[in-house]
């Protein structure tokens, strides 16, 4: 939208999809979320205006809260490697 509040343009949804957990790169050039538009949760990187699209993660179990690095040059993210596996961990992934 533009700072008076104009031009609004939404670019996640509540459901379905299911879009959470934006996540706005440090120089403000692309936002990262996680999404169940392919079905179980993975994570996603866009430009400010919603194009450029880009799926990260392709798991069987869900992948979440993705967060930026500092210098906006990796992506940590929660990940479940199987959907009955009770552990998690942050993996670090390339940003795009």
């Amino acid at each position: 939208m533009r700072f008076d509040g104009t031009d609004v343009t939404r670019l996640t949804f509540n459901g379905p999809p299911e879009d959470r957990g934006t996540s706005w790169s440090p120089d403000g050039e692309r936002i990262t979320f996680h999404s169940t538009r392919d079905g179980n949760f993975e994570i996603y990187t866009m430009n400010p205006d919603g194009s450029g699209l880009t799926r990260l993660t392709e798991s069987p179990g869900e992948d979440s809260g993705p967060v930026w690095s500092p210098d906006g040059t990796q992506i940590a993210f929660q990940s479940r490697a199987a959907a009955t596996s009770r552990s998690t961990g942050w993996t670090p992934t390339a940003a795009t």
